[in-house]
Parts: structure tokens; sequence; C-alpha cells
């Protein structure tokens, strides 16, 4: 495999800026931290980036071109994106907690986690076309374009998972404060709201 040192320092400089960039996986992780814990957060990034993965392989295949091709698939796609997202957010205005997880139900709430962190990945076309457009940019002249896009893709998300485990470690010691049962309440419709806000930003978007 070709390698660029120069090119794949400007690869992981620009993929950070776009890793911290407030998004659906950056709330939706915060979020689980602040409501339900660090298990509950770290199942939450672990199926955003199963997600993340399952794009990158059909980005290597050619599915990723094809989306970004395809107005029908990508507007699928990007309906059932946008509704489970508006859902998602519908249900914590709706119905907020007040109270984390017992021992009990920590490991259920977990999977939970990682089943929406997974879905609001998967079932965003937005994920695979921004692989397609941005990789390409930092191959280097004669690489295998597939397998390389591939690599690229690994580590953005190594590079996401490094910052999910940042945004967790930093609500450990506001744990007592996050608690609270009007915290846990603002927290969940605050994310709520923005959870709509990008369910409906990603029905108005184009490919």
């Amino acid at each position: 495999m070709m390698f660029d040192p120069a090119l794949f320092l400007a690869f992981i400089a620009a993929a950070t800026i776009l890793t911290i960039t407030p998004g659906v996986d950056t709330a939706m992780v915060l979020r689980s931290a602040a409501t339900e814990g660090p298990r509950s957060a770290l199942f939450a990034g672990i199926g955003i980036s199963i997600g993340c993965l399952i794009w990158a392989g059909a980005v290597s295949l050619g599915l990723g071109a094809l989306l970004q091709a395809s107005e029908r698939a990508y507007t699928i796609l990007k309906w059932a994106g946008a509704a489970y997202l508006v859902w998602l957010g519908l249900k914590m205005l709706i119905k907020p907690r007040t109270a984390w997880a017992d021992q009990d139900t920590a490991v259920a709430k977990g999977f939970a986690a990682m089943r929406a962190g997974f879905f609001t990945n998967i079932t965003n076309p937005k994920v695979g076309v921004f692989y397609v457009t941005f990789l390409p940019q930092f191959i280097p002249h004669g690489a295998n374009v597939a397998l390389y896009s591939f690599f690229l893709a690994l580590v953005h998300i190594a590079l996401s998972v490094v910052w999910f485990a940042a945004l967790t470690a930093a609500t450990v010691p506001l744990g007592r404060a996050l608690r609270r049962p009007n915290v846990i309440r603002t927290l969940d419709r605050i994310t709520g709201g923005l959870f709509i806000a990008f369910g409906l930003r990603l029905a108005a978007s184009r490919a």
C-alpha cells in the first residue's frame, strides 16, 4: 500500500476537526454519558462505530458511490434516518427520565444505547456520501483506492472512539450533579430537541 506521511497527517488534522464538530453522534454519546453513565456511553459509541465500519466497507465496495449517484436510494435512506431521529427526539421530549438506570437494568440500557447509536449512524446516508467525497482527497497517487479508503475510514473511526472516550470521561466528575432528577429531565429534553433538529436537517439535505 502506498503511503504519504504528509498527506496522512493532513487527513488526521481534517478528520479530527470533523470528528469534534457537534453532531448527532456527539449528542448521543454525551447524553448517554450524562444521563445513563459511562457504560451506556460506551455502548452508544460501540454502536456508532459499528455503523461507521459498515459504511466504510460499503464505500470500499463501491456502494457509497452508488448511493451518491442514486437519488431514490439516497432519499429512501435519508427519510428513514430522519424519521428515526425525530422519533427518538419526541420520545425524550414527551417522556423524559428523572433517574439513571439502576444496576439491574444497566446492561439492558447499554444495549439499547448501542442499538440507538447504530441505527442513527447506519440510516444516515450522509455518512456514506461523506466517505465517498472526503476520503479520496487523501489517497496517495498509485494506492489501491478501495483498500486505502477503508484504511482511512478505520482511522476516522479510531479518532471518533477517542473523542467519545474524552466526552465520557468529562462527565465523570459531574456524576453526582447529573444524577439529579431535574437535570436528567432537562438533558433528555435538550437532547430530544437536538435530535429532532438533526432529523429535520437530514430530511432537508441533498446528496
